[in-house]
Order: C-alpha cells, then sequence, then structure tokens
C-alpha cells in the first residue's frame, strides 16, 4: 500500500498564511502562485477545501495538495 508524501513543516510563528506556506514548503514557485493554487480548488485544510489565500495556518494543522500532506508542527 502506497503511502502518502509527507512534509514536515515547523512553524517559527503564531501562523502562516496558507499561499507561503505552499511556497516555504516547495510546492510551487511563489506566493502568487500559491494564491492560484488555493483559487483552484486543490487545497485542504484539516479535511476540507480551502479557498481562502491567506488562510492563517496554525500548528497542528494539516494541509494537503494532491497526494501530498503538509504537518504543520509548532516551532
Amino acid at each position: 500500500m502506497p503511502t502518502t508524501p509527507t512534509i514536515d513543516f515547523t512553524l517559527d510563528r503564531e501562523f502562516i498564511e496558507l499561499n507561503q506556506l505552499l511556497k516555504l514548503a516547495g510546492l510551487c514557485d511563489s506566493g502568487g502562485a500559491g494564491k492560484r493554487l488555493v483559487a483552484s480548488g486543490a487545497v485542504q485544510v484539516d479535511g476540507a477545501v480551502e479557498l481562502r489565500k491567506t488562510a492563517k495556518i496554525r500548528a497542528g494543522q494539516r494541509v494537503r495538495v494532491g497526494e501530498i500532506e503538509i504537518r504543520v508542527r509548532a516551532g
């Protein structure tokens, strides 16, 4: 059974905006590309589609793009 590719992202502040997280995790080249990815409906936060490009993502949340999951952890 294949496993889901997972990225562990350590947060160094209270929250990160979703489009910036996608950029820093390496899933897109820029914040603008991150915004387009979110607007397309391809991003889920904690299992629900998230359309707010600058949604505040905090430690303990999980972000999924396709088969890739980002686990956000406290720094």
